[in-house]
């Protein structure tokens, strides 16, 4: 019982978290391969063959789904649940709104460089304690952020708060990686967004309704205590899911070998740039958003939440679509493409209708276009996980890292910019969110180059 936390027991064969070497594909009765290390089905087994890989036993609980689903929410909360305070911010440190929206950014930062540390340490000491590490700093740091006397301290208090932050994100993508894998894993990224999606939905209307009562100081105060619950669940409930024989010994160098193995993968670097950006024009929405709607269009911080909660409401949907309708019946290759094609329109239509170049424009339209491009996020950014994780399996927490650490930074690089021009226009805004929807489009195209690797054939597989 490593760690203080019930182990989930391991199997000895086959890699869905057998310790067989990277690379090596899994065999059924009869020595039958089912799956490629690329996710790619062979043989007659269908879909349910590959789900059955997850061997019984290691599927989480209930009571953990939840749990990692609450974790890999800590994002969304630390950040969708301060965004209606964000004018209230400007005004309360007298303080340029691109200088307050560098608390968004120090916070993605903070959790780019915090997944490349806390990787690699759970991949070494297991899951459950740096995860509870993690957790006990994010309160800390949440609280220091209540109390913050200038943007100043508030922007380092919060790169603080996502540095600790990121154990959460990081560890809960390991932890899935460690419990399942192949059309399984897809599955369960599915069921993960349909449970941290309810975050974005809930936070930015819980801190309109905070606002209500309190100032943005309180939205902090909220937050450290859902870090003190979290805490305490994981303590208490969460099982050790990396056995001590797989782990890592080795020191840095082992590290930074292992991270260099994963770029080294071209369709690795691909799928994890194409999220990662992908990633990027979604947050220039999050970062954006409060001053386009409010400020602009003039809408008060309840109905900016609102609308907020909509967009999450599209995105939790269709990915409940990609996980029970999709996965396992169309390549994710496919299903991927198909998502980015619609962020590229939606992105477009967003740019053209900042520019003007259909008249004088309501906010409906913005939220309509809004509401499409986060909806195709539902199905673009777990399956972009799901196919690049699926290339690993005995450094989940380092590839993980480089998963997790490229979205955020790529995002914290890009928030700046959405605010270069003021308040006064959403063209930043949709003109960041076109560029990196291209960007994105370029790295699936050109380093995935899924007409070649045959990645998730339909009826088999991912």
């Amino acid at each position: 019982m490593p760690e203080g936390g019930a182990s989930i027991s391991k199997p000895s064969a086959g890699p869905a978290g057998t310790g067989a070497p990277e690379g090596t594909p899994d065999t059924g009765r009869g020595g039958k391969p089912h799956t490629a290390p690329d996710g790619t089905a062979h043989g007659t087994r269908g879909a349910g063959a590959a789900a059955r890989r997850t061997v019984p036993g290691r599927r989480a609980s209930l009571l953990v789904t939840l749990l990692l689903g609450g974790l890999t929410a800590t994002p969304p909360l630390a950040m969708d649940m301060y965004l209606p305070a964000l004018p209230e911010v400007t005004r309360s440190l007298h303080a340029p709104a691109a200088t307050v929206q560098l608390t968004l950014t120090a916070c993605l930062a903070g959790m780019a460089f915090g997944q490349l540390l806390v990787g690699p340490m759970s991949d070494r000491w297991g899951r459950r304690r740096p995860l509870l590490a993690g957790l006990a700093v994010y309160v800390v740091a949440t609280v220091l952020c209540a109390f913050a006397p200038t943007v100043e301290l508030l922007v380092a208090f919060r790169l603080a708060q996502g540095l600790a932050g990121a154990a959460a994100i990081v560890i809960a993508r390991a932890v899935a990686r460690d419990l399942y894998d192949g059309v399984a894993m897809a599955r369960f990224f599915s069921t993960l967004m349909l449970i941290s999606g309810l975050a974005p939905i809930l936070a930015p209307v819980v801190g309109g309704q905070i606002l209500r009562v309190t100032d943005w100081r309180g939205v902090f105060v909220v937050l450290a205590v859902i870090g003190v619950l979290l805490a305490a669940v994981v303590w208490a409930k969460l099982p050790e899911t990396l056995a001590p024989a797989d782990r890592h010994d080795g020191g840095v160098g082992e590290t930074l070998g292992s991270m260099r193995r994963l770029l080294a993968d071209r369709v690795f670097t691909g799928y994890t740039l194409a999220g990662g950006f992908a990633f990027a024009s979604l947050f220039a929405y999050v970062s954006a958003s409060p001053f386009v709607v409010q400020e602009i269009y003039g809408a008060s911080p309840q109905t900016f939440s609102l609308l907020f909660g909509l967009n999450s409401i599209g995105l939790m949907v269709m990915g409940q679509i990609n996980g029970k309708v999709l996965v396992g019946r169309v390549r994710l290759d496919r299903v991927l493409g198909v998502g980015l094609a619609v962020v590229l329109v939606a992105a477009t239509v967003l740019l053209l209708l900042s520019l003007g170049v259909f008249g004088e424009t309501g906010l409906t339209p913005v939220a309509v276009a809004l509401f499409v491009l986060m909806s195709a996020m539902g199905v673009t950014l777990p399956n972009t996980q799901t196919l690049a994780l699926l290339r690993t399996k005995h450094s989940a927490g380092s590839a993980s890292a480089l998963l997790g650490t490229t979205s955020f930074l790529v995002a914290a690089v890009v928030t700046p910019l959405v605010g270069i021009a003021g308040e006064d226009t959403a063209v930043p805004m949709a003109v960041v969110q076109l560029a990196s929807a291209l960007v994105a489009t370029a790295c699936f195209l050109g380093m995935c180059r899924p007409w070649k690797n045959g990645t998730s054939t339909k009826g088999g597989g991912v």
